[in-house]
């Protein structure tokens, strides 16, 4: 895992400004928002549940999905995995649209 992953990923369960290269945490009064590239693919609502939503926001990259299973595996809620050319969820296939988790 490359570290500016780990970084963006930490900022963000953190619920910590952050920007650094391609990836960016913003913190809002409600929401913590992780972005690539400037799309937002991850969502964690400053509620008492923390209902978490992600998306690969159209970009099927090892890059957003990098992100993405780094910020499943550190809350132990599955992963993304790839086969013929298509993108899985937790085993199921998943378009990258955006679903709460």
């Amino acid at each position: 895992m490359r570290q500016i992953t780990k970084e963006s990923v930490n900022a963000f369960l953190e619920v910590k400004p952050f920007n650094k290269q391609n990836m960016k945490v913003e913190v809002l009064p409600n929401v913590t928002i992780l972005k690539l590239f400037g799309n937002a693919i991850a969502y964690r609502y400053n509620d008492p549940e923390r209902t978490l939503s992600i998306t690969n926001c159209g970009w099927q990259t090892n890059t957003t999905k990098e992100r993405l299973n780094a910020l499943l595996s550190a809350l132990n809620m599955g992963g993304i995995s790839q086969r013929n050319w298509n993108w899985y969820l937790n085993g199921k296939e998943w378009d990258g649209s955006l679903i709460d988790l």
